[in-house]
Parts: structure tokens; sequence; C-alpha cells
């Protein structure tokens, strides 16, 4: 499978797309907007360019595309206000791979500038589309200003192979063979690893990177429930009934990692070219899992509840799922995952969604 073929979110016009279900997305791009606004004025301030430019990797389509380049205006904005002085003209490079839905994020910029416009008077801001993965190169050399990624590091730069042993799971799991965790761990220091060295040749000294991925708190991967495991027994049940292999579920592994704090701090340490600023953990999904954990909520909203977050799930990961068993079974098998989701939620589990941020300056 070609990483841009699997990688995509669905599109605008998909009857489940990821523009109408990234509200999760959405609240992590709110949560850290006070790392981005300290990183962004440090370098501002640093370098006071006549044009700042800005690159989104893995930018996706929707409103939240346009939410980081918001937040990097409105910064350098109340700056300028402050201290008098001249605005700045913007650059922002949106990234994605080739099947990207392009077409729903250009579509959107005249009304971001009319927008813009409208609450900040004569911004000069340029706003471009790069195709390409992240793991190769794709802006000049020193030409960045900023980098955001926010939920684009976790995945990897290929689907893994040589894992049939993983029996029974999809991901990494608690029954997971070692050589299973050791091969997603490797993988996701070779892709980050390189993911550094790419950037720091494109970014300018004292330039800032703030990436945010889906984690982990626990150093060690086998003792964490990643959430997955829901969408193995989904497809098991549908191989109960006939309709799924055993085989394809056995030989099929999502191409993400979630990694623990320390991997990424040891990474960047190790690669060299940026100094960490700050790592911090959080939980994206707190207002969900605290509603489980402070009343027992009631069967109608567990239901509901269940059928959102496997819309959430399905809008990110049903172009990975039709690549290997077929669009035949999609719709199925997520009537199976909002029905296991909505059991676990009635039994007060809660499915937990670990984020990390970094926040990085080029050395």
């Amino acid at each position: 499978m070609a990483e841009g073929q699997v990688v995509r979110m669905n599109a605008a016009d998909h009857e489940i797309s990821y523009a109408n279900n990234s509200s999760l997305q959405k609240g992590v791009i709110l949560k850290i907007r006070p790392i981005v606004e300290e990183s962004i004025t440090d370098t501002f301030k640093k370098i006071v360019p006549t044009c700042i430019k800005v690159a989104d990797l893995g930018c996706s389509s929707g409103p939240n595309t346009f939410r980081t380049i918001s937040q990097v205006i409105d910064t350098i904005h109340a700056i300028c206000r402050e201290q008098q002085l001249k605005l700045p003209e913007f650059e922002v490079l949106l990234n994605d791979l080739p099947e990207n839905d392009f077409n729903s994020v250009f579509k959107s910029i005249p009304g971001f500038y009319e927008k813009l416009k409208k609450e900040k008077g004569d911004v000069r801001c340029y706003i471009a589309g790069v195709a390409g993965s992240f793991y190769h190169r794709l802006f000049p050399t020193r030409s960045l200003h900023f980098v955001h990624s926010s939920y684009g590091i976790h995945w990897l730069s290929k689907v893994l192979v040589g894992l049939e042993n993983n029996k029974g799971n999809v991901y990494m799991a608690r029954s997971s063979p070692p050589n299973v965790f050791q091969a997603y761990a490797n993988q996701f220091q070779n892709d980050f690893t390189n993911f550094l060295n790419l950037r720091s040749k494109e970014i300018i000294p004292q330039g800032c990177m703030v990436l945010t991925c889906i984690g982990r708190k626990n150093p060690n991967p086998s003792m964490e429930d990643y959430g997955w495991e829901v969408l193995a027994k989904s497809l098991f049940d549908l191989v109960a009934q006939g309709v799924v292999k055993e085989a394809d579920v056995d030989s099929f592994n999502f191409p993400c990692y979630t990694p623990c704090k320390e991997e990424i701090a040891e990474i960047v340490e190790r690669e060299g070219s940026f100094d960490i600023k700050s790592v911090q953990v959080f939980v994206a999904n707190e207002s969900e899992v605290q509603l489980i954990r402070n009343q027992h909520p009631g069967f109608d909203i567990c239901v509901e509840m269940g059928e959102n977050i496997a819309n959430s799930v399905r809008a990110v990961v049903e172009p990975m799922l039709c690549s290997h068993f077929g669009d035949a079974v999609i719709d199925m098998l997520f009537t199976r995952f909002a029905a296991h989701l909505a059991d676990d939620l009635c039994n007060s589990k809660r499915h937990r969604v670990i984020s990390i941020v970094v926040s990085l300056t080029k050395k």
C-alpha cells in the first residue's frame, strides 16, 4: 500500500467527512494555542522579518486547516499593534499528501481572506498548497520561520510488514509479541529522525516548530491500551459472520505509532538540530472522560457518544481499511465499532486520547 493512498482523511464530499468529524482535533489545536503563541512570539521578536513564512504539515481539509494560521496572524498582529511595528506579510504553505482533499482547501481560501480582512484590515497573506510527504524535502533551504503539525507525526512513512504473528490485533496491544513493539518503535525512530533532519534544512536558525501527536504516558508500550482493540474486536465480529477473512485481519496493522514523551525527547536530542523548549502530555478528550468519570451516563447518551467517536475514527482511517478489506464491509464494521464503544462507555470504560506537544527551536 502506497503511503499517499492510505494515510489520508475522508474528503469533504464524503458522507462521513473529516471536516465534519474532527472536533477532537479542533480541541487539540485550541489547547496548544498558548504554546504556538509563545513560539511564534519568540521567533518574531528575534528576527522581525518583512515576510514570515509558515508551513503546516498534514493540513488535511476543513475548518481546522485555518485555525493555526489564524493563531499565527493574531499573535503577530497583536505584537505589531502593541509595539507599533509594521505588520509583515504572511506566506502560508499548506502541506499534505497528494491524495488530500486540496480542492476543498482551495475553495475555502477566499472566505478565509474575507474574514481576515473584516477582522484585521489590510493583512497581506498568501496561501499555497504543497503536495508531498513530510518524510521528504518540501521547501527551500532556510526558508521557513515557523513549522506546525497537528496529529501528523504519529503516522509512519510506510505500512509495517512481517507482523503476521500480531494475531487478533491491528496495532500494538497488551497481547502483542515483543517483535511488534520493537518494529513499531524502530520505524518511528527512523521516521522522526528523518523528519527532524529534513526540517532542520528548511527552517532558519532560531526558527521554531510545534508538533502535536497522539502518544502514551507509560514508557513501556506493552502496558497501554490504545483503543484500536475495539476496532479489532469489531473486525473479528465480521470474521465470525464470514464477511472478513481472519488472515486479512492478522495481516493488517495500522501505520502509526504512539510514542511517549521520553522517546520524543531522546530522538530530538540525538538528532541534534533543535533545542527542546517544552514537552507536554495531556488528555485530548478530557471533557468526555470527565463525563464518564463523574456520572454513569444513560444508554441513549452512550449510543450517541459511541456513534460520534466511531464517525471521528472513520473519517480518519476509512481509506486505509477500504484499501485492505474493501469498501463493502465499512458500514457493517463501524456499526459494530459504535456498538462496542457504547457498551464500553455505559460500563464507564474511559478511552483516553493521550496527546503530546513538543516545542522546538532550530539551533
